[in-house]
């Protein structure tokens, strides 16, 4: 048995390996989505500071992603894996311990090191062990375990919080990355390293990065002044990061694959569309649902679950769609579908009833879920082995960049029509008109994704 020519068993270990990993990491941000307002009240700190504690983690791992994943081309999957669990597990560990909010923030940007290259490396290490005939359906059961954490992730945490603290979210998410670590270092053998002997290019990664961190945060602050010029600053680094690598011999990210591959290209696009379209919904139907429909975290929790429930169980389907039929056929369907239930929560008022919630998450549920696995299988499927872990990681950036965008947009509408203060009954009317405006703007986000993912073309 070698990592080139893998066995059942490899496979399966492979497969559990990877599913762990992409569980975890959306876990812990469903989860803590519910025990945001309940830390808000422990630390007596605004909404835009709680948004911090999901920002700080989300821009961290945004920054790494790319470059861990060519790190783990060059000198092995398998120890960037294990290597991202310790790390998380220990970050998870102190931020169940921590004293205040600058301290959890803290914790939670160790995390962002941890998480990539997890969840980067993962699929990685699956796209290397399944043949092309197979890949859609791996990488389908995969999507099914990130939606089985984003779907578990609200009504645990929801659970864990009402009963024993917003901490023991993250104890519970600590002793799940000891399982994890246990299985990889006992039963997951082989290495994957395709660009073993390449360079690293430690500058075009401190380019990217510090371009990252400029537009990320600079949007945050939007539309202050200093927002506008970290935005100018980090477009004015991206021209250096090209022109970089352009010209190095073992660039940190082939600017090929977006030029020569049409399929590559907007398949990345349309996922960065889809998750600045999604993510917050989270968030603010959250806020929403503790401080407008008066429900306790578990009973919110709940409520919420019914979206990833339907990615979760609709995943392994269309991953598997995605191998017989054209991926971006799939993909788009989905988004359209997505669109559709951001329309209806634009109506929400203080007396809209659950039902009507819960249908408008369970057809973003099924929209996501007819979107992502396909569009993953798109990526992966058009790039040669020795890019996977890259391509992974570019992946898995436009996620986190996406899920910023999403984030960044709420923040900047509270920011607007709430200022930076605590959400109270006198301004539960701007908090009304500034979901209004955020489902609004994450509609006609779809609507240009739906035209993103049919631009891709054909794979077959």
């Amino acid at each position: 048995m070698t990592a080139h020519n893998p066995d059942k068993l490899t496979k399966r270990i492979a497969s559990i390996a990877a599913g762990l990993g992409s569980f975890l990491t959306p876990f812990m941000g469903s989860a803590i989505n519910i025990a945001l307002p309940t830390i808000g009240q422990e630390f007596t700190v605004s909404a835009m500071t709680l948004g911090w504690i999901a920002t700080a983690y989300l821009l961290t791992a945004a920054v790494f992603l790319v470059p861990l994943g060519k790190i783990a081309d060059i000198y092995g999957r398998r120890k960037i894996f294990l290597t991202g669990i310790v790390i998380f597990t220990i970050s998870s560990i102190l931020c169940g311990i921590s004293g205040s909010v600058n301290m959890l923030i803290a914790a939670r940007i160790l995390q962002g090191i941890g998480s990539p290259m997890i969840f980067g490396t993962g699929v990685a290490i699956l796209t290397s062990v399944y043949p092309s005939g197979e890949k859609g359906k791996a990488l389908g059961i995969n999507t099914a375990a990130i939606y089985l954490g984003l779907s578990t992730g609200p009504f645990l945490g929801g659970f864990l919080t009402q009963q024993f603290g917003w901490r023991a979210v993250f104890f519970a998410s600590a002793l799940m990355g000891l399982s994890a670590l246990v299985l990889v270092a006992w039963k997951l053998r082989g290495e994957w390293a395709e660009a073993r002997g390449e360079r690293f290019d430690w500058q075009g990664a401190f380019l990217y990065g510090l371009m990252l961190i400029a537009v990320m945060y600079g949007f945050s602050q939007l539309p202050k002044p200093t927002g506008i010029g970290l935005v100018l600053f980090g477009l004015a680094l991206s021209t250096l990061f090209v022109r970089r690598e352009l010209h190095t011999d073992f660039p940190l990210l082939n600017l090929d694959l977006f030029r020569r591959n049409p399929v590559f290209t907007f398949s990345n696009i349309a996922a960065l569309i889809s998750y600045s379209a999604t993510f917050a919904v989270g968030f603010l139907l959250s806020f929403y649902l503790q401080y407008i429909k008066h429900l306790n975290p578990q009973q919110a929790g709940f409520v919420l679950v019914f979206q990833p429930f339907m990615q979760a169980i609709f995943s392994p389907l269309t991953g598997w769609l995605s191998d017989h039929r054209e991926p971006r056929n799939v993909a788009s369907s989905g988004m359209t579908l997505t669109m559709i239930g951001l329309i209806l929560l634009i109506f929400l008022t203080s007396d809209t009833s659950l039902i009507y919630i819960v249908f408008s998450l369970i057809l973003l549920g099924l929209g996501f879920a007819l979107f992502s696995a396909p569009n993953t299988n798109a990526v992966m499927g058009s790039v040669t082995k020795r890019y996977y872990g890259v391509a992974s990681g570019m992946l898995g950036t436009m996620r986190l960049t996406g899920q910023m965008l999403s984030l960044g947009i709420s923040l900047m509408i509270f920011a607007i029509f709430l200022g930076n203060v605590q959400i109270s009954v006198s301004n539960y009317p701007a908090f009304m008109t500034s979901i209004h405006i955020a489902f609004g703007i994450f509609a006609g986000l779809c609507c240009g994704g739906i035209f993103a993912s049919l631009m891709r073309g054909k794979m077959r």
